[in-house]
């Protein structure tokens, strides 16, 4: 008695297996673009900033400049109290898992009295989770020292607390021991795409986004 074995699959035809895994990505993408604006600095002039991406362990940047420094600006008889910037931003990351989303930390810079490059302003915050364009204005503080006499010789040697890797900003741990000072605000807009984060499981669309019946028409207008 004959037995009918398995049909053979067909020249250059994948398997049903194969078509499946190929099918279900195992990384999701994030790119982001945008541009930090702009800062307010009360009694500073001449500023500049630099910019750097904190991550966790299970992202790994694809394209685009991880950091960078912009250009030297000054304020005007137009913007008498802003510093404006428009230094862009460009980065595209893929992940496993939302662990460690991306956080990106500023620090801005400027001359002292004596025309030394101190710090001016250290901040972070995380890239926005929701796909779509926003604006993120990052309170920056600096590092004080943590007596009057280290005060007075900081400024008369030009040598101010600053952190020796602005990373430490985006990272709670020492930060409880460390004594800052608030000082002026940074403007970050974001232009963020996600791909292939729903096929994994995870949903970052907006929760009235998912149910916009319950919205009303105005406040979706003025919302977005």
């Amino acid at each position: 008695m004959a037995t009918t074995g398995a049909r053979p699959l067909a020249t250059g035809q994948a398997a049903p297996g194969a078509m499946a895994a190929a099918a279900s990505p195992s990384v999701f993408l994030l790119a982001v673009n945008g541009q930090i604006e702009s800062g307010q600095f009360p009694g500073f002039d001449d500023l500049y900033c630099k910019f750097c991406f904190v991550y966790g362990q299970d992202w790994v940047p694809t394209a685009g400049l991880e950091e960078g420094i912009s250009q030297i600006t000054s304020k005007s008889d137009v913007a008498p109290t802003t510093l404006v910037w428009n230094f862009p931003i460009d980065i595209t990351f893929k992940s496993t898992n939302p662990s460690g989303w991306p956080q990106i930390v500023v620090s801005v810079y400027g001359p002292d009295f004596f025309g030394n490059d101190v710090v001016r302003g250290y901040g972070a915050v995380h890239v926005p989770f929701t796909p779509g364009r926003h604006t993120r204005t990052i309170a920056m503080f600096v590092p004080e020292s943590t007596s009057r006499l280290q005060k007075f010789t900081s400024w008369f040697t030009g040598r101010r607390p600053e952190f020796t890797d602005p990373r430490v900003v985006a990272q709670g741990e020492g930060r409880e021991v460390t004594r800052v000072r608030s000082q002026g605000f940074v403007t970050i807009s974001f232009n963020v795409v996600t791909k292939d984060m729903k096929k994994l499981g995870y949903d970052v669309s907006p929760s009235d986004m998912q149910n916009p019946s319950l919205v009303p028409v105005t406040e979706g207008i003025h919302k977005y």
